[in-house]
């Protein structure tokens, strides 16, 4: 623990002493048998952080070297290493995931790594709703699941595939009947089945790497929040570089490797186009793949974008942005183990990627982002985190409580805003506003307060009905840039949204 917590303290500390220490407490530490899982998952966890962030080559080694033998660390675990799957800290090397994937990520899985996943019949609790679909491809077993108590589905499912891997002659089924991809993917995923994910070494937290020209090493302090203007950072020039289709598929697919690990699945890289992703360059060895979606997988409204972002090709993080005009609903997540790295300029030039991109002016902030019913948003500062960065909540009472807090803290030395008061705080979304001529416009908007309205009114349904279908080109892209310049439409917009 001793050794755990000093190599901790230096990891973000970057001197050419610091840098001989963390050398010296490596090669320690890989001399150490950790015979508990939360000392196994810090270590892990620090060494992934010391790679993304590494002072020199001779760390990079030895990190390297050292996760290279977490598959044998856990094996040699004589505890319960259930806690090493728990969404929080899934996918080291050596464990698995398990859930209920989508029809689309378990047809991916068994197409990319076919011997790594299979149904996990432990978890499965409701074997009735088998009953609802199996019978359209095993002839007779209407006449066991509609009559019979207990029936022996496995033995079926056995009987049925004739030797093939049960999941794979069950996906196969699934993709071949005769109904539209949406409706197939829905019957599969009726069933609730639990698959269990045991990945290979490259595609585990612990040995994912995006290929990286070359690495960029730290020599001196990281960037802080207080160092970033994000108005300036918006407006700095950028180069995208569209990737070839096959470039564009590897890169959605550890976009989807890196997301299904740890038990996410973003809408955007599930259905991610890979014939339209484009790379950045960041600087300090950070790289973002920002990809959109084909035209059958599109929202009626909003422009749907995602982008994962590398740090000396370690996956550190993701962005999501569904934009309507010049504005943007933003999602941003930092993976917890790089929130001591540099999370405003990483986030400053996120934006800046999205606003060269889309063209859109105006990042909005769901308040779950915030901290609204996400407790670790409320543990983290995230509503400071923001407003530090320029966002302000749209709800005029939670923008006079901000202000009343924010005097508090240039007043009263050592105070820190309450929990409570956080709660009530992130409880209004927040948004940051380039253009200050249409600073408000939006304040009151909901995409859903038009899906309410469309329900009802046939008018409204109508001209929906034809956005989407505006929205049919190569890329979306290209519709968004069109409808930032129909003032008439945008005001329609907002005025059925607020």
């Amino acid at each position: 623990m001793k050794l755990l917590d000093q190599l901790d303290e230096l990891k973000n500390q970057f001197t050419p002493d610091t840098a001989d220490r963390v050398e010296r407490l490596l090669e320690q530490l890989s001399r150490q048998k950790l015979n508990d899982t939360d000392s196994l998952v810090r270590y892990h966890e620090i060494l992934l952080f010391l790679r993304a962030y590494p002072q020199n080559a001779t760390i990079v080694r030895a990190v390297e070297k050292e996760l290279r033998s977490f598959s044998d660390k856990v094996s040699a675990l004589d505890v319960d290493i259930s806690p090493l799957e728990h969404p929080a800290v899934s996918g080291i090397a050596g464990t698995s995931v398990t859930d209920t994937f989508s029809f689309y990520i378990v047809r991916w899985l068994l197409q990319r790594r076919p011997a790594e996943v299979a149904i996990y019949w432990e978890w499965v609790e409701d074997v009735n709703r088998l009953a609802a679909t199996w019978p359209r491809f095993m002839p007779l077993l209407e006449e066991d699941a509609f009559a019979e108590a207990n029936v022996p589905y496995r033995e079926w499912l056995a009987a049925a595939r004739n030797g093939r891997k049960e999941l794979a002659w069950l996906i196969d089924r699934f993709d071949k009947l005769p109904k539209p991809e949406s409706e197939r993917a829905e019957l599969y995923d009726s069933q609730n089945l639990y698959v269990q994910w045991t990945p290979a070494f490259p595609a585990t937290r612990t040995g994912m790497r995006s290929p990286t020209r070359k690495p960029f090493y730290h020599r001196g302090p990281l960037i802080q929040r207080r160092e970033i203007d994000l108005r300036k950072e918006l407006v700095q020039p950028l180069t995208l570089q569209k990737l070839s289709p096959r470039q564009g598929e590897q890169a959605r697919d550890m976009a989807r490797e890196a997301s299904t690990i740890r038990y996410r699945e973003l809408y955007a890289f599930t259905h991610g186009d890979p014939k339209h992703v484009y790379r950045a360059e960041l600087g300090r060895g950070v790289e973002l793949f920002l990809m959109g979606l084909p035209a059958e997988k599109r929202l009626p409204l909003r422009a749907c974008h995602a982008a994962m972002i590398y740090k000396n090709g370690v996956p550190i993080g993701y962005f999501e942005g569904l934009s309507l005009f010049e504005r943007m609903e933003s999602g941003f997540n930092l993976y917890y183990t790089f929130r001591d790295g540099e999370t405003a300029w990483l986030y400053a030039r996120t934006l800046n990627v999205m606003h060269q991109f889309t063209g859109v002016t105006a990042f909005s902030l769901d308040p779950y982002q915030i901290g609204h019913e996400n407790e670790e948003g409320i543990e983290s500062g995230a509503f400071w985190f923001y407003r530090k960065l320029g966002f302000r909540p749209v709800r005029r009472e939670t923008l006079q409580l901000a202000l009343k807090e924010e005097e508090k803290l240039k007043t009263r030395k050592g105070y820190r805003t309450p929990a409570a008061t956080l709660r009530k705080l992130a409880a209004s979304p927040m948004i940051f506003e380039l253009d200050e001529e249409r600073r408000g416009d939006w304040d009151r908007f909901q995409v859903r307060k038009i899906g309410f309205k469309a329900q009802q009114d046939k008018n409204v349904l109508s001209m929906i009905r034809k956005l989407t279908q505006a929205k049919l080109g190569p890329e979306e892209v290209t519709y968004l840039r069109r409808m930032q310049k129909d003032e008439k439409l945008r005001s329609a917009i907002i005025k059925l949204g607020s």
